[in-house]
């Protein structure tokens, strides 16, 4: 897939990027690629709901161990993590579901 492709928006968190296909606001039912450049990641948050994520292109790390190109990982609700994008020359792009949106445990 060509990523340069995807309409990517840029996030407060320096190195992360996403492209959002679909966002309920009222039920937090987001699906979304996101991009983070190696050594970046997304702040502590915690599942409001499930979520389902596909690595896509390089990996992350989080409190559940390594996640690599073609991982599918299953957060359950209320379960916490911080991802970070491991070092190398990839970005990580992961496919994500979050059925029921999150809150983020710092800013």
């Amino acid at each position: 897939m060509d990523w340069s492709q995807i309409p990517w928006r840029t996030t407060r968190y320096e190195g992360v990027r996403v492209h959002f296909y679909a966002s309920d606001k009222a039920s937090g039912r987001v699906v979304a690629l996101i991009g983070m450049q190696p050594g970046r990641g997304y702040p502590a948050h915690r599942h409001k709901g499930p979520e389902e994520v596909l690595v896509l292109q390089g990996g992350y790390r989080d409190a559940m161990g390594e996640h690599m190109q073609g991982a599918f990982v299953r957060y359950e609700d209320g379960t916490a993590h911080a991802p970070v994008a491991i070092d190398g020359d990839a970005e990580c792009i992961l496919f994500a579901v979050a059925h029921e949106g999150i809150a983020l445990l710092s800013s």
